[in-house]
């Protein structure tokens, strides 16, 4: 008890990260995830690494018999076409009725007005968390679309912060941006996650897959979202950083990445998970 104690002085977010992984070890939630093309494999092979069940369920058909199942529901629109909009939609609303949380991914959400008016729909419906880049960050804050290079962000992470205080102030939701520094707001409080490597952002969806991991996180304790988001996109960035001492390009820090995540322990958490305030 005292070593833990002293632990907690030394970093108190190593310790909060910890609890949520070993807690989702433990637990193993089921998360269902309505997800693009390009993300389901890494989504898919990041939950079970870290310890949750995936579930790539996105029929309109199954969403009455299998999303109340759920500990939590992941929506991507990375590919999203008007087929798969009613079942983002009708998870989203499953979700809400049955108090359990949904995290939003609006993957190059100023790329189209389509796309755009989609975002702003499915926020209507409260998502828990919502997470993108700096430049998806701005277009939904600003409610307009603009220069994009598709799912790419043409602004740094830091560039979205007031954006993202904005955004979380007129949604009610937790905003996390990605980048070179992930940040987390509530629109009050902000904090900074300062793991992970550049050549990560190399490796296709690796956004999304890191939105996965909150989705889990959150799912252990949706009261304290705000927690379990900074700590996911801690725990997400010390894999990278670990797997990176093995990598020797993108593909094989994509494997290494989730290797390193699936042996994380509980003191290399705790002494590598580097979150600030600000």
């Amino acid at each position: 008890m005292a070593d833990e104690k002293q632990q907690e002085v030394i970093n108190p977010w190593g310790l909060k990260s910890w609890t949520y992984l070993s807690s989702l070890r433990q637990q193993s939630p089921l998360i269902q995830c309505i997800t693009n093309f390009v993300s389901m494999d890494i989504m898919a092979n990041t939950l079970l690494a870290a310890g949750a069940s995936p579930a790539m369920v996105h029929s309109i058909l199954e969403i009455p018999d299998f999303t109340p199942h759920t500990q939590s529901v992941l929506i991507n629109v990375g590919t999203l076409t008007p087929d798969w909009l009613p079942s983002m939609k009708a998870a989203a609303g499953v979700a809400n009725q049955l108090g359990k949380p949904w995290v939003l991914d609006p993957a190059a959400v100023g790329a189209s007005s389509f796309r755009l008016k989609a975002c702003l729909e499915l926020i209507e419906l409260k998502p828990t968390v919502i997470r993108g880049n700096g430049s998806e960050i701005i277009a939904l804050s600003m409610a307009s679309i603009g220069s994009t290079k598709g799912a790419d962000s043409l602004h740094e992470s830091s560039d979205a912060v007031e954006s993202a205080k904005s955004l979380a102030k007129s949604s009610g939701s937790i905003v996390a941006i990605s980048g070179s520094a992930d940040f987390v707001t509530d629109g009050q409080r902000v904090v900074g996650s300062h793991n992970g490597v550049p050549l990560m952002q190399k490796i296709t969806a690796s956004g999304c897959a890191v939105t996965a991991l909150i989705a889990a996180f959150v799912a252990i304790d949706p009261a304290h979202a705000f927690e379990a988001t900074a700590s996911a996109f801690s725990v997400f960035g010390l894999a990278g950083d670990i797997g990176m001492e093995s990598a020797k390009g993108p593909a094989s820090l994509r494997m290494h990445l989730i290797d390193s995540l699936h042996a994380l322990d509980q003191d290399t958490v705790i002494h590598g998970v580097n979150i600030t305030s600000f």
